[in-house]
């Protein structure tokens, strides 16, 4: 009579409700869960100011790319080239390939040629990173190391923070037509190391858009003399119509003269009172003759 009453009551046993079954994980679609780690992505980018439609559509990988390789690659900035937090977002903004880069392979390669084959220092690098972030995603073999070698061979040029751009100059296609350029003017090759030791951003200038307008207008309309474009030749580094144009044709209406240096790097307050003291000494020497 027991067993008869206890297969009954196995008989009739109620099944759990099927909302309990369910209870131990909830787990979202696939489809869900890559939405949302998108959406952290974007929300990511955005507190570091970067232009998130624009860093996909130039970088179409960090659509799949996870969230902890872009903390990586921060991470990376931040504690190994030292760079402030708030200059990522502009870096990251001009080059957004390095969102997506993995640091063993990209970043730490060029911190390690910088710090030890250009030999700038922990205080150093960061600046020059800053001046020019191209270096980030140059390549070491492919471009850094022609143009270092190139530059401390051919023209015995330090890198410093104001250098460092010359590093993601190609040798043949940017480098060497301006040293052409310039001895092809009647400089010896000598005079042409002399002149960029002095002003290292000559090599940063389009040869059609500033070294040839300028160089004319000096040998034309200036009559210059080379020489002094030899010992000043950060003459190229002024704007052509904004500064040497006027200030030249200031000094000819009045008929005195200054060098390059004394004529360029002053303020225009300063021009203008160098210009009323050249004016009244020219005034007082005609006055003696006659």
């Amino acid at each position: 009579m027991t067993s008869i009453h206890s297969h009954n009551l196995h008989l009739h046993l109620p099944h759990p409700p099927s909302t309990l079954t369910a209870t131990p994980t909830t787990t979202l679609p696939p489809s869900t869960t890559t939405g949302l780690q998108f959406r952290h992505k974007l929300l990511y980018l955005e507190s570091l100011n970067i232009n998130s439609l624009k860093a996909l559509s130039l970088n179409p990988t960090l659509r799949t790319t996870p969230l902890s390789t872009l903390l990586a690659v921060e991470d990376t900035l931040l504690s190994t080239f030292h760079l402030p937090r708030s200059s990522l977002g502009r870096i990251l903004d001009m080059f957004p390939s390095l969102l997506s880069a993995v640091p063993s392979a990209t970043l730490l390669p060029v911190h390690h040629f910088l710090r030890h084959h250009a030999d700038l220092s922990s205080s150093l690098l960061p600046r020059a990173v800053l001046r020019c972030p191209r270096l980030l995603v140059s390549s070491v073999p492919d471009q850094l190391r022609p143009s270092l070698l190139f530059l401390r061979h051919r023209l015995r040029l330090p890198i410093t923070p104001h250098t460092a751009v010359l590093l993601v100059s190609s040798v043949d296609n940017t480098l060497l037509p301006k040293l052409h350029f310039l001895e092809n003017l009647g400089f010896a090759p000598h005079q042409v190391v002399v002149m960029v030791q002095r002003s290292p951003a000559l090599l940063t200038y389009s040869i059609e858009n500033n070294l040839v307008p300028k160089t004319e207008f000096f040998l034309r309309e200036m009559k210059g003399d080379l020489g002094e474009i030899e010992r000043f030749p950060q003459y190229f580094s002024f704007s052509l119509d904004g500064r040497i144009k006027p200030r030249f044709r200031l000094l000819e209406e009045y008929g005195v003269s200054m060098s390059l240096k004394d004529m360029l790097t002053v303020s225009d307050g300063e021009f203008d009172i160098r210009l009323l003291e050249l004016r009244l000494r020219t005034a007082d020497q005609v006055r003696l003759l006659l």
